[in-house]
């Protein structure tokens, strides 16, 4: 259904948009935080507001039914894609990390290919993310070799959760999938962060800017993510991912003043054309789903 994948689409640009504004916030506590302790905080938040938004609570019956082995991978691939991403973005300008992060969905997209055609939007895909680094002049635009493994780690976490998330639709939990994987991952995470960083776990005066940033990058964009997963395959949900790169470093340069040269520029063209040729192609052969 052309207008249900239309709808899928909005969902995921929302999803995108609504993540990269939380990522610079991230970015600004974690000047003053450790970047493990953000991402605490975020996922504990996150954790007490899906269960209220979504009354999680109904579900606790059905738990011992669930096909766990997918909803404890699903929830896996949500924590460590989290903490490798917060990971590098103290250490890299939030365009390059998200662009480096999305090699992974790019990875799953190429795998996923079944067409000739389709290779054209992922090679712009992949062009537009090789621009998007500094190859040449990586210590003047304070790019980390560790920041860079942090935001692929968290990029073939990405892809995890794209795979399990399709996985996990299937059980017919709805939004209670997110819940879970939240939940869990907030309390795995936050013993963790109370031995390590007690004093700035207490801090708060931010946890209030922690519990705005829960809202935008988890309840929102994770929810949103799942319905639309509803609706696009593999290929088409990887490729439009590709305009997070060109979102993140736009909210950036908006509240980070991190401005890009004219190559990453360049980029940014290159990834939002492969985005526009996915849709398109996806809403002509709406066969793959």
């Amino acid at each position: 259904m052309p207008n249900a994948r239309l709808t899928a689409v909005f969902y995921m640009v929302l999803s995108m948009v609504a993540y990269q504004i939380s990522a610079s916030f991230a970015k600004q506590l974690i000047a003053v935080l450790d970047p493990f302790t953000v991402v605490t905080l975020r996922l504990c938040f996150a954790a007490i507001l899906v269960i209220v938004i979504f009354r999680s609570w109904r579900i606790i019956r059905r738990l011992p039914y669930l096909r766990w082995t997918d909803l404890l991978f699903y929830s896996g691939s949500v924590c460590l894609m989290n903490v490798l991403f917060y990971a590098s973005l103290g250490k890299l300008p939030q365009g390059i990390a998200v662009g480096l992060e999305f090699l992974g969905p790019l990875t799953l997209a190429l795998l996923s290919i079944r067409q000739k055609s389709d290779y054209l939007w992922v090679g712009l895909a992949i062009a537009g993310v090789v621009l998007m680094v500094p190859w040449q002049n990586t210590g003047d635009h304070h790019f980390s070799y560790s920041g860079a493994a942090f935001a692929i780690g968290a990029g073939a976490c990405w892809a995890m959760y794209i795979y399990f998330g399709q996985k996990v639709v299937r059980q017919n939990i709805g939004l209670h999938a997110l819940s879970i994987a939240i939940t869990l991952s907030a309390l795995v995470l936050l013993p963790i962060s109370a031995v390590q960083h007690p004093a700035a776990l207490m801090q708060t005066q931010y946890w209030g800017l922690a519990a705005l940033i829960a809202l935008l990058a988890t309840v929102i964009p994770y929810a949103l993510d799942l319905l639309a997963l509803k609706h696009l395959s593999k290929l088409s949900y990887g490729t439009l991912s590709s305009l997070s790169p060109a979102l993140g470093a736009v909210s950036g340069m908006i509240l980070l003043q991190e401005y890009l040269n004219i190559w990453q520029s360049i980029a940014l063209a290159c990834i939002m054309l492969a985005s526009i040729g996915v849709t398109f192609r996806a809403d002509r052969q709406s066969g793959i789903t």
